[in-house]
């Protein structure tokens, strides 16, 4: 399964170490580093279809879950 956010559609992103010793001469020993997005696997109860849902879902989706409303959150990303 991937790592994809089922309402913002967000997945990991390439990024870099940065280290005291690049700043002063343009080498970058650190390298790159994947960052996945804080994702939760969540149980979410629909009133208009009276049924639940689950679904993977970053913190920033539940928090559009929440100031939205689920049906018209999911409905609009497509899972419903």
């Amino acid at each position: 399964m991937a790592k994809i956010c089922a309402v913002t559609k967000r997945g990991s992103i390439s990024g870099g170490r940065y280290s005291n010793r690049t700043r002063a001469t343009q080498f970058n020993p650190c390298g790159t580093v994947r960052r996945y997005p804080n994702l939760q696997k969540k149980k979410i109860y629909v009133p208009e279809l009276k049924k639940t849902v689950t679904i993977t879902v970053s913190t920033r989706g539940l928090r559009t879950i929440q100031k939205n409303g689920a049906f018209r959150t999911l409905k609009k990303a497509g899972i419903i």
